[in-house]
């Protein structure tokens, strides 16, 4: 098991002069990669550029740390909930009885147990999760502003968009509603239109994904590109125009076609992924890795919490458990939750992909850690917990990311950070610096203003 405690012994002593004397210089500049944060002038720190491809999976809602990768066993049962825990492959960690598949992998990622911020509502606090920035209306549900800063992948896209694929960045099973509407932060913001990711929505539907690409039965590829032709001629404004520019590049790209079948995936693969939209959303997710789509977000759910609506479909539910935490979740949440990631994880590795990876698992917050009784809006309810954001967890894999680790830790009721706390800014850094993008870069809006890419420093500790 990797332990982060420190850099040349196993008490975390750091070096010393007389250290530095003994081991020698070299050494120590060989050794520094694992001093932490990286500076503006270090690019050549534990895992810089190692990523091909960032793979977020969104747990949208807010998922319990203590229910799931933080679980505190001798709490007092109004801290440590209802569920059991049981061991993993990797010695002192525990989690969820209900997650019996991950705990066989958790050799394979490392789980960072001090995520930390203050923004307590949705809406604004996955506007964070996804930009790496603060809205202006902290702990609210802003609707979407064209003045809001860009998605990362939005970023990516902006400062170094790839060439063999007509989309930088994919968003798959969304938008994300939040609660009943598309959330900020998914978007182009300020960037505009040009630089939004592509928006798969539910690929259970794929035929009807993969009809949106066909072309009308008179009408061939050579013809659509006379018509392309003269529409410059007519109207250059519309030729121009970068929706319909992708437009054109999907309709025209066999390998963006193939990248979308998920018909082509033998039936033991889809069902081992689970055949519903949170699986074949995950499905897809690996299927666009093989592609070389460097960034991609897989909204596990959709919304943020459905339930409410839909009772008795789990398409619907959300990680938002304030009334009804465990019965969602061992009915509804964890199981699909297991079954879904862990294929992912045995897949991209299985395939070679995870070594050129990074796989987030991630959320907007946490859960309260007192267990309470709250009603929903039709006055029923059940124990669940409430949001919670000064802890919570994440999970990462691949790229370089030290394999069967714990980072950060939580006090004894998972409630605030006791070492390397890390907020959301310092997570955006460290995908970034994965994919080889320094913590100073820099971008620039259509005015040539320039922006910071990520507001934070990236956690190098993390990488091997």
């Amino acid at each position: 098991m990797s332990r982060f405690t420190g850099i040349f012994d196993p008490i975390g002593r750091l070096p010393s002069r007389r250290d530095c004397l003994r081991i020698g210089v070299p050494t120590l500049l060989s050794s520094r990669i694992a001093l932490g944060r990286e500076k503006s002038s270090a690019t050549h720190e534990a895992g810089f550029g190692r990523a091909k491809s960032v793979l977020i999976v969104f747990t949208s809602g807010g998922q319990s740390q203590l229910d799931t990768w933080d679980p505190k066993p001798n709490a007092p049962v109004e801290i440590r909930g209802a569920f059991r825990t049981i061991a993993t492959t990797l010695p002192g960690l525990r989690v969820c009885e209900h997650l019996p598949r991950l705990a066989n992998l958790a050799h394979q990622y490392t789980v960072l147990r001090s995520m930390t911020h203050d923004d307590l509502d949705h809406g604004s606090a996955c506007y964070l999760a996804l930009t790496g920035q603060f809205h202006p209306r902290k702990s609210s549900n802003p609707s979407p502003r064209p003045t809001d800063f860009p998605t990362l992948g939005a970023i990516l896209k902006r400062y170094r968009p790839v060439k063999h694929f007509p989309h930088t960045a994919v968003h798959v099973n969304g938008p994300l509603l939040t609660p009943k509407e598309a959330g900020p932060g998914q978007d182009g913001g300020f960037l505009g239109r040009a630089y939004e990711p592509a928006e798969l929505g539910n690929v259970t539907e794929s035929d009807r994904l993969l009809e949106s690409l066909d072309l009308p039965a008179d009408v061939s590829v050579d013809r659509l590109s006379r018509r392309r032709d003269l529409l410059g001629l007519l109207d250059p404004s519309m030729s121009a125009d970068p929706l319909n520019r992708q437009a054109f590049e999907l309709v025209n790209a066999p390998h963006v076609r193939a990248a979308l079948d998920l018909e082509r995936e033998p039936n033991r693969v889809r069902d081992r992924y689970g055949r519903h939209r949170s699986g074949q959303a995950c499905l897809m997710a690996r299927r666009l890795v093989e592609a070389g789509v460097p960034w991609q977000v897989v909204f596990f759910n959709h919304g943020i919490r459905g339930q409410d609506d839909h009772p008795e479909t789990t398409d619907e539910y959300g990680w938002d458990t304030h009334n009804d935490i465990f019965d969602a979740m061992q009915t509804h949440l964890l199981p699909r939750f297991d079954h879904s990631v862990s294929a992912l994880l045995e897949d991209l590795h299985q395939r070679g992909l995870l070594d050129t990876t990074l796989v987030v698992i991630m959320g907007e917050f946490g859960r309260a850690p007192l267990v309470a009784l709250e009603k929903n809006f039709a006055g029923q309810g059940s124990p669940g917990r409430k949001h919670w954001a000064a802890c919570y967890s994440v999970v990462l894999a691949g790229a370089g990311i030290v394999p069967g680790a714990l980072f950060g830790s939580s006090d004894r009721h998972a409630a605030y950070p006791q070492s390397e706390p890390t907020p959301p800014g310092d997570l955006a850094a460290t995908m970034f610096h994965a994919l080889g993008i320094s913590a100073d870069a820099h971008y620039t809006d259509a005015n040539a203003r320039p922006y910071r890419a990520t507001t934070g420093n990236p956690v190098t500790k993390l990488f091997s």
